[in-house]
């Protein structure tokens, strides 16, 4: 039986790394495709988030590793982009991705930021209702570092 408050979500480890790999690759190669940005991030987590500010969550079950997320500092701006949520597909529904979005946005707001950003494509129509219950809207699609990204979206904090 799942217990939501078994649940923890906890900071970046390098011990980590694999799982990270394991839920970004899972996510994207079911939803869109891999793109070089992604691969990036994948593959050197500390070098392109950590190291620049940015932080790395993951969702942590029985033990178990079942969801992840990053915020990824943005150059020059008091602002986060919200990235690489996953949650592997047993424990998808349980609102583990809440948890995960929760966490960011909390964080997000300790570090001072003014926003969080974040680009998705209008297929994840389950991803993007769970974005608009936590009060990101639509903003105009500029800056854009993903091929298969058709949508923008922004939460002021």
């Amino acid at each position: 039986m799942f217990n939501k408050a078994e649940v923890l979500i906890v900071p970046y480890n390098s011990e980590y790394k694999e799982d990270l790999k394991r839920l970004s690759y899972e996510w994207l190669e079911k939803y869109v495709s891999v793109e070089p940005e992604d691969e990036k991030i994948i593959n050197n987590p500390e070098e392109v988030v950590l190291n620049c500010g940015g932080f790395i969550f993951f969702a942590k079950y029985n033990n178990e590793i079942v969801g992840t997320v990053s915020l990824i500092k943005l150059n020059g701006e008091n602002a986060f982009e919200l990235a690489k949520l996953a949650v592997t597909e047993k424990y998808q529904g349980l609102k583990i991705g809440r948890r995960l979005m929760e966490k960011c946005i909390e964080v997000a707001k300790l570090e001072g930021a003014s926003k969080i950003v974040l680009f998705t494509n209008h297929k994840l129509t389950a991803a993007i209702e769970l974005y608009k219950k936590f009060g990101f809207s639509f903003v105009s699609l500029k800056n854009i570092k993903y091929l298969e990204a058709d949508l923008k979206m922004e939460l002021e904090i």
